[in-house]
């Protein structure tokens, strides 16, 4: 009698639990990027065209919108970043836009516990706005979030639905950030990998390149046999107008990938060389 009471509670919790999974009109997702060395991080809804007429209809022009469905759009950045000369602290923000014709205003909410739009609009909450303009594109069934336009010191945030998107750059403290690095790494026995690092920085940047000339130096110093380093040891020399040691740097390195099978920095020295010896 025991074990036939026990099993009609285990079957009524059973089924008191069980749940029925359907599929979510607007799902989820999540974009994570790192620009620079700074983290960005998109957390939105996707609706589904399904037909629809978008903006201008489902999404009214001249009304601010959610941006997405359901909970609000929030984007986070590890760093303080700048938005049109507008610099915004660490942190999330919610993503709130105001669709027009041509143009939308995109704004950079500080309170990101509302359920789609805030019940009372805060100008004090806005921590950055521009207007960009809006820009036909191929059909997009289902809305959508991306980063395009990677660089050191920055990207571009996309948002596009249907046959519209609009695109905000942003600007990361990537210099700040990689110069405070570099001078700590100097001052702390430094090995070759951090002046290898520090004079392709410098050289990628439009730096001192004698001071890139001087760190890759000394990583090849330390580590003759690497052909990468050797590489990139040219590409400064050529950058100071050191043709000769660019090409003896390049020739070195060649030599090397060969030896190694790199196929790919046999083709990028051959290239240099040729170029260098006109």
């Amino acid at each position: 009698m025991k074990n036939t009471v026990l099993s009609l509670i285990f079957l009524v919790g059973a089924f008191a639990s069980a749940q029925v999974l359907t599929p979510q009109p607007s799902p989820t997702a999540q974009l994570s990027q790192t620009v620079g060395l700074t983290e960005v991080t998109v957390k939105y809804s996707r609706p589904s065209k399904k037909g629809r007429d978008i903006f201008g209809a489902l999404v009214p022009f001249g009304e601010i919108w959610r941006t997405g469905a359901n909970q609000n759009t929030i984007i986070s950045f590890s760093d303080a970043v700048t938005i049109a000369d507008q610099e915004i602290a660490a942190g999330d923000y919610a993503i709130y836009t105001r669709p027009g014709k041509a143009t939308w205003e995109v704004f950079f909410y500080s309170d990101t516990s509302s359920w789609g739009n805030p019940a009372e609009w805060d100008a004090a909450k806005v921590a950055a706005t521009l207007e960009v303009a809006a820009v036909d594109t191929d059909n997009i069934e289902s809305f959508e979030i991306w980063i395009s336009k990677l660089h050191n010191n920055g990207a571009t945030l996309n948002i596009g639905w249907s046959t519209t998107m609009v695109s905000v750059p942003f600007g990361v403290p990537t210099v700040a950030k990689a110069t405070a690095s570099i001078q700590e790494a100097m001052k702390n026995d430094p090995k070759d990998r951090d002046y290898y690092n520090a004079a392709v920085y410098y050289l990628q940047e439009g730096q001192d390149l004698n001071q890139a000339k001087e760190w890759i130096a000394k990583a090849v110093a330390a580590n003759g046999e690497a052909y990468w380093y050797l590489r990139q040891q040219s590409l400064i020399l050529a950058g100071l107008n050191e043709v000769d040691a660019a090409i003896a740097a390049a020739k070195s390195s060649l030599e090397l990938a060969t030896k190694a099978g790199n196929t790919d920095y046999i083709t990028l020295n051959e290239a240099s060389i040729a170029e260098w010896s006109k």
